[in-house]
This record gives structure tokens, C-alpha cells and sequence, in this order.
């Protein structure tokens, strides 16, 4: 097959994408890859041309990679994972109204121009967890305690764009991170930016039922194949905090092969997504719970 990567000048280094090309390539597939914001681009040669069986995109948010991903959708091109979908999670205030219209576990939302416009809510809503709306790999999420602290000169720049709230959900202050691979779901347990007093953590835990139908529902909910759900366990059971097209897939196993053998099915089916709705609790197919069945009873979780 014939595939291009549109990788961000971020993750020009990073293991993923760059080993999963890689691999490809040694499997015997021809990948170009384009390096959007940092050389030129001919998109009469390569968007319209169209030669390629599937274009991939590993972005930060509001990066250029998504506006030639879209240009390559638009002309009737195959892209991995579906452009919209991408749009639909990079936009975190969008990725919240979805999430809630679906039914899907998530916080109360609230979005604002500036971080102290949310002194307006009642005191009872603190403390919030307040996050770029663009936001990637954690930049300046920070837990606010009270209203006072919204303005905090420590705080790292937010940048220019829409900001959201979330009320904190009160956990142990171990991320749950579900990984998606056209179907597949794993997870891993990771300390929280939130609590950097926790001692580092990082491991391959088992699916609960209950996680992996969530885990389903929000593929078909955003229409994404290759993806990521954090998961913090609150006192009502599980919510869901953020989700990411293309994350890390850190400590899931054999990571590469298995990421580019999903990239390959997906162009191969025209990337056509997979995951459809499961009913909570239940798990039922197609999307494959890979581990043991129980958390036994841990807590997970930090709004990342």
C-alpha cells in the first residue's frame, strides 16, 4: 500500500508515529511522510492527486496537519482516523457537547473566554479543573480550588483560545487511559498531572466490562478507530475526562505492529470505523477487552 503521515513537528522524533512508519515501510508498504508548518507542501501533487491508499495524521491540537487531513477528505480520499471525528476531539468544548448528547459519563461542562470568568459559578462547583479547549498532552491543566486561585501567576499560559471547567471528580489520582486499535481495548493506569505528590506509575491493567462498553460507546459516539479515553473513577462510577485521536498507546503490548496493522486494515477498508455502541455493562462485540475482567475494586482517576 501506499500511505501518507502527516506528522507535526512535535512528534517528528516521537516513537509514535515514527516507528510505526518504520515498520511499515520494512513490511514492504511505501509511506510518505509531510511535515505540515515545517516545509513546503504541493498540494496540487499530493492532496488532489490522490495516490495515496490512506492518509494518517499525528497532530497537536489546532495544528495545520488537521486542515490537510479535512482537504484529503474532502476530495474523496481515505483518511485514518475519520477527519471530522478528529475535529470533533481536538475541540475539547465540542468533544464535551457531544459526549453529554450521547449519553456517554461525563462532567458538567463550562467554557469561557477568561479564567476568571468562572468566579461567576457558586462556590459549591470548586474545585474546577480548567484546561485550553486546544489543549494536548496535558498543557496547562490545572486544579483550581476555589475562585481565588483562578488568576494564579504561577499557573502556565492557557494561550488565546476558549477555556473549559470541569468540577473535579474526587479519586485516588491514577488516570485510567483506555486504548482503542481499530476494536481492540487496553488500558493502563497512570499517575494524574493532578497529583504530582503521587510516586510515577505506569502499567497494563484489565478491562472491566463496564469500562470497555464506555470505552466502545465513545468510538461510535465520535466516529474514531485509533483512539484514547481517560477514565477517572469518581464516587458514581466511571467518567470520562478526555479523549484523544492517535495518542501514545504506551504499555500496551507490541505496540507498533499492532498500531500499523490497524492503520493497514483501516485503508484497506476504505477507514470505515469499527467500533459500534455496547450496552453498559455488558461487553459484546466487536470491540475486544484484551486482560483480566476486574479492577478489584481500585480507584482510578485525575481530570487530565
Amino acid at each position: 500500500m501506499r500511505l501518507c503521515f502527516l506528522v507535526e513537528e512535535q512528534y517528528r522524533y516521537d516513537g509514535m508515529p515514527v516507528d510505526v512508519i518504520r515498520q511499515l515501510t520494512a513490511w514492504g508498504h511505501r509511506v510518505d511522510v509531510l511535515r505540515p508548518g515545517g516545509s513546503l507542501i504541493r498540494l496540487s501533487e499530493t492532496v488532489r492527486a490522490g495516490r495515496h491508499d490512506a492518509w494518517v495524521l499525528k497532530t497537536v491540537s489546532g495544528g495545520p496537519g488537521l486542515t490537510l487531513l479535512e482537504g484529503a477528505a474532502a476530495v474523496g480520499l481515505t483518511t485514518v482516523n475519520d477527519a471530522r471525528a478528529i475535529r470533533g476531539v481536538r475541540d475539547k468544548a465540542l468533544a464535551a457537547v457531544l459526549a453529554e448528547a450521547h449519553g456517554l459519563p461525563v462532567p458538567v461542562t463550562y467554557a469561557a473566554a477568561r479564567a476568571e470568568d468562572f468566579a461567576e459559578l457558586p462556590a459549591d462547583a470548586f474545585p474546577l479543573v480548567v484546561k485550553p479547549a486546544d489543549g494536548s498532552s496535558g498543557r496547562a491543566v490545572r486544579l483550581v480550588p476555589d475562585a481565588g486561585r483562578l488568576t494564579d501567576p504561577g499557573a502556565e499560559p492557557p494561550g488565546d483560545g476558549l477555556l473549559i471547567a470541569q468540577p473535579y471528580v474526587p479519586n485516588s489520582g491514577v488516570d485510567l487511559k483506555v486504548y482503542c486499535l481499530d476494536g481492540e481495548l487496553y488500558a493502563t493506569e497512570r499517575r494524574s498531572p493532578l497529583h504530582p505528590d503521587r510516586p510515577p506509575t505506569e502499567r497494563q491493567v484489565p478491562l472491566t466490562p463496564e469500562v470497555a462498553a464506555i470505552a466502545g460507546e465513545v468510538g461510535a459516539v465520535f466516529g474514531l478507530d485509533l483512539y484514547g479515553v481517560d477514565i477517572v473513577f469518581g464516587p458514581d462510577g466511571p467518567v470520562v475526562v478526555d479523549v484523544n485521536d492517535f495518542p501514545s498507546f504506551r504499555q500496551v503490548p507490541d505496540a507498533v505492529a499492532r498500531v500499523a496493522r490497524a492503520v493497514l486494515r483501516l485503508a484497506e477498508a476504505g477507514g470505515t470505523a469499527h467500533v459500534v455502541p455496547m450496552p453498559r455493562p455488558a461487553l459484546t462485540a466487536p470491540a475486544r477487552a484484551i486482560g483480566g475482567n476486574a479492577f478489584g475494586g481500585t480507584a482510578f482517576g485525575g481530570n487530565a
